[in-house]
């Protein structure tokens, strides 16, 4: 620990980073009754923290590894990262980026002088291509996050927050991935005031850290989710975990829900517009006090940080950002009624909703006796508030159900048209992560046998690397191992989602 304390104190990330600003959020501390402070990493020149590591990584290259030039692997922030500081350094730089890459990405790092190559669908591909070429080349390979030189420029931010809030925080929450900032924030703040708790926040669909907090090991997830790209990791450092595992006081996992509103927040403070990794602890910062209720009296006594470590985000997510922000705070609940089918009962389910705003309303004739309806209301406390608007239309002879946590329910039926099939069908429904690249969804539909119709499909773009499709398939019982074979041969992200009920409800045959 006192070598990582001085690397992190001799770092040299101020020839290229500054040090960023820590604000007060008035609006999310008058909201959480406390003070919540933002260290402000999204301001940064590439807009994000990575920088700072990767500048000291290579700061401290011998001139023959300089004179031979540096490359990496990467989607986004540290290759933006490597490329301005191998220009500050007059380093050659070769940036691997996969294929799936938004263009946006992609020339931000070609502005800073490096080049850059494209290869494969995911990160782990253009990770061994650039291996190869590091070999191939005599070129140096600057890691993204463990190292700990990296490791120790990423920690400088802990430095700047004990310097710029002196006076007393109960916690700092730090968004994880690979680990980098973590273990670097952690190191330093343990060893200078172990009084104030580091917590870890994860996705809770790429928590590779939670696992091995608990765990006390490294764990590999089998897949990791996409919409917070910048911590889509499996398995965390090595490195990074022998220095967090006894550093870090609590990990935590959030849903994408959470996230998105945790940038409606950051947005309502700052009027900037954090990216989902970058919003993660913000999010974590909401969740924890949820999960550690106090009285008020002592809660607005309470002060913590939260790193808002970048934000490169691509304009065409913000649609998808928008949609789910209000469920992640919380105001708004989704739901599938049943009514008669009959003159005044679309009034008497308004009149029962009170003054509560509907926020959409879905509806197509298909049972001569009931109706369906799938239908977003605004509430002021879905914790609350959802569960006694369930029973109140259940006691007046609704049939209801709540969908509000149902993904299928938010990321394709509210949106699809058609309603449920004319005749029954020995369908299977899949929901798929395809990489945004030509040739992708002709792959799967190559693999598939010819005989199997399909019988639904619906995609949506979210200017991410992955798209979302849902595909509906005629396949008789007999068959359906052998799609799944085919499905998990493909490699793709899939989820069997026959039996889910808003499927049922509004799609199904």
């Amino acid at each position: 620990m006192p070598d990582m304390i001085k690397r992190i104190l001799t770092a040299p990330v101020y020839d290229v980073a500054i040090e960023s600003p820590l604000t007060l959020a008035p609006g999310l501390s008058h909201h959480l009754g406390c003070k919540v402070w933002l260290k402000r990493e999204d301001m940064q020149p590439i807009f994000s923290f990575k920088l700072r590591g990767a500048y000291a990584k290579m700061a401290r290259l011998d001139e023959a590894a300089r004179d031979k030039g540096v490359i990496t692997a990467s989607a986004g922030n540290h290759a933006q990262g490597v490329a301005l500081a191998a220009k500050k350094l007059k380093i050659k730089a070769l940036v691997v980026m996969p294929a799936t890459t938004p263009e946006i990405k992609v020339k931000a790092v070609q502005a800073h002088g490096a080049e850059v190559i494209l290869h494969g669908d995911a990160y782990d591909d253009a990770y061994l291509h650039a291996r190869t070429l590091e070999k191939e080349r005599g070129l140096t390979f600057i890691p993204p996050y463990d190292d700990p030189d990296v490791i120790a420029g990423q920690g400088t931010v802990a430095v700047e927050i004990l310097r710029q809030h002196p006076g007393p925080i109960e916690a700092v929450f730090v968004p994880v991935g690979g680990g980098g900032l973590l273990a670097g924030v952690a190191s330093y703040i343990k060893f200078v005031r172990p009084e104030v708790k580091v917590i870890a926040v994860e996705p809770e669909d790429s928590d590779c850290f939670y696992q091995a907090f608990h765990a006390r090991r490294r764990v590999t997830l089998p897949q990791v989710g996409l919409f917070a790209d910048g911590v889509a990791v499996r398995q965390i450092g090595e490195e990074t975990f022998r220095l967090t595992r006894d550093s870090v006081d609590e990990a935590l996992r959030v849903s994408t829900d959470d996230i998105c509103a945790a940038i409606k927040d950051i947005f309502a403070d700052t009027r900037s517009v954090a990216e989902p990794a970058g919003a993660l602890a913000v999010a974590g910062v909401r969740a924890w006090l949820a999960a550690h209720p106090r009285d008020p009296s002592e809660t607005r006594h309470r002060t913590f940080v939260a790193l808002v470590s970048g934000a490169n985000i691509n304009f065409d997510r913000l649609r998808h950002v928008a949609e789910r922000a209000t469920i992640g705070e919380r105001r708004e609940i989704l739901l599938s009624v049943t009514l008669p089918e009959r003159p005044g009962s679309l009034r008497a389910f308004c009149d029962l909703l009170g003054k509560r705003a509907i926020t959409e309303f879905n509806y197509r004739a298909f049972d001569p006796v009931a109706a369906r309806i799938f239908v977003g209301v605004h509430v002021a406390n879905a914790a609350h508030e959802g569960p006694a608007l369930v029973r109140k239309l259940t006691d007046h002879g609704f049939s209801v159900q709540d969908l509000t946590d149902n993904e299928l329910a938010k990321e394709h039926v509210r949106y699809m048209v058609g309603g449920h099939p004319p005749r029954a069908l020995e369908e299977v429904l899949y929901r798929f992560e395809f990489p945004e690249r030509p040739g992708a969804l002709v792959q799967v539909l190559t693999a598939l046998n010819p005989s199997w119709n399909i019988s639904l499909f619906h995609y949506r773009n979210h200017g991410a690397a992955y798209g979302r499709v849902l595909m509906g398939l005629e396949i008789p019982p007999a068959e359906r191992p052998a799609f799944r074979a085919i499905v998990d041969g493909l490699g793709f992200v899939a989820h069997d989602e026959t039996d889910n009920p808003a499927y049922r409800l509004f799609l199904g045959g």
